[in-house]
């Protein structure tokens, strides 16, 4: 009786801090996030991310960043070698990331954009979303300027993501990964409100060692 009586205990305080951990917005999930949420996957040594393809409007609208756990050696070097990996996972609750949960889903792995004649490599492939790196909803999306603005996350001392924060269309989305930080500015001009890749990498020419993750222009021409 008193084994039952402690079992309940500590039960119920893991439970309780459980729900302290997970932000009050999304102690009940939105069934509105439920969708088949694409993301792009990205390649820094053997660490994998996966990047939400987002959009202006729900389920879409959240720019997030995940750290996944990954042993499948031939993922990795798919990441590692081709310009674009993206994947189409089953539909899920976008909340549970969102809110920082460790998730294991099942994915369709895609070389190329798997909207835009990608080519499907693996079928159903479980993924693990280890750790939440960053997320922005996009409920405060300033207006299409040529002045852009970066959030920066960092990660294993010295590494730092830059992600441009999309404004209102015409807009695009960037990420690209320093590894050594030597006066990098997080806002700067650009020549348009729609720079290209080659404009953006130049304005980072002097951060570090620099490696390019990912560009989108066309899915935010308009809203």
């Amino acid at each position: 009786m008193r084994a039952l009586f402690i079992f309940l205990v500590v039960a119920l305080t893991s439970a309780l801090s459980v729900a302290e951990s997970i932000p009050e917005e999304f102690s009940t999930l939105d069934p509105a996030y439920v969708g088949v949420h694409g993301m792009v996957l990205m390649n820094k040594s053997s660490t994998i991310f996966a990047y939400h393809l987002p959009f202006y409007h729900k389920p879409h609208d959240v720019q997030l960043l995940y750290k996944l756990e990954v042993k499948n050696v031939a993922l990795v070097q798919l990441v590692r070698d081709n310009e674009i990996v993206t994947i189409k996972p089953k539909p899920f609750n976008l909340q549970r990331l969102m809110r920082g949960e460790k998730v294991a889903l099942a994915a369709d792995v895609y070389l190329g954009h798997f909207e835009r004649d990608g080519i499907l490599v693996y079928e159903n492939m479980s993924l693990n979303f280890s750790e939440k790196l960053y997320m922005r909803k996009l409920d405060d999306v300033k207006p299409s300027s040529s002045e852009q603005f970066y959030d920066v996350v960092s990660y294993q001392k010295s590494n730092k993501i830059y992600i441009h924060r999309l404004q209102q269309a015409p807009s695009f989305d960037h990420l690209i990964h320093i590894d050594v930080e030597a006066g990098c500015l997080p806002k700067f001009n650009t020549s348009s409100a729609v720079p290209s890749r080659n404009e953006l990498q130049y304005k980072f020419l002097n951060c570090g060692t620099m490696t390019p993750f990912y560009y989108e222009s066309q899915d935010f021409e308009k809203h």
